[in-house]
């Protein structure tokens, strides 16, 4: 009996020593034994409302935006690498087939150049009528088609062009052909040869020689 009364009391200490301590440790400063809840989540402003209501009728239709995206996307990528690989004289014939009256100098302009080419040619000088004729052809068509008609060119390049209808270009070589026996060849040119230039030059001028 005596030992069942000692292990009690021993047991009875341990208990005040472990209240004690406990109540020492809750007056520890710097100890927090007491947690408040998570703080409510904050109010979302107003402006966001109506982005949200947007969101919410776009989103079935939003999978469809995308892939046409990337759809869009891959065929701009292709295109640019077709451009680059696929070799320019694949689309010529198409642009030859379906000329542009852009090339065609302005109708006003071309019967001034001819009145201009005509008092050269009054005065003897025919060389200098034909050349004029072509120079102010080439200038024409490089203040139309800057993109196509390069300072670069020369007239033969120029009378090459695929881009330009066949007759007016043919008429244009013969004109480029012209200048270069008469005014640049030296060889001497009289009223047939200016007659001859300005036929040509009236095939590639006017609206006839387009069709």
């Amino acid at each position: 009996m005596q030992g069942s009364g000692a292990l009690a009391a021993a047991d009875g200490a341990a208990e005040r020593k472990l209240a004690a301590a406990h109540e020492a440790l809750r007056k520890t400063p710097g100890i927090q034994f007491d947690f408040a809840g998570p703080p409510a989540p904050p109010e979302p402003p107003p402006w966001l409302e109506p982005l949200l209501a947007v969101l919410k009728v776009i989103l079935p239709v939003l999978p469809y935006i995308f892939w046409g995206g990337v759809i869009l996307g891959g065929a701009l990528i292709l295109y640019f690498i077709a451009r680059e690989l696929v070799p320019e004289r694949w689309f010529r014939r198409r642009r030859a087939e379906a000329p542009s009256a852009d090339w065609r100098p302005e109708p006003e302009k071309a019967r001034a150049l001819l009145d201009d080419a005509d008092g050269l040619a009054a005065a003897g000088r025919f060389e200098e009528a034909i050349h004029l004729l072509l120079f102010r052809s080439i200038d024409d068509l490089r203040a139309r088609r800057p993109g196509a008609v390069k300072p670069a060119l020369t007239s033969r390049d120029i009378a090459g062009l695929e881009a330009l209808p066949e007759r007016p270009r043919a008429a244009f070589a013969n004109l480029a052909r012209a200048v270069e026996l008469t005014f640049f060849g030296g060889r001497p040119a009289g009223a047939a040869e200016f007659g001859s230039a300005r036929a040509d030059y009236e095939a590639f001028a006017f609206a006839e020689g387009w069709r």
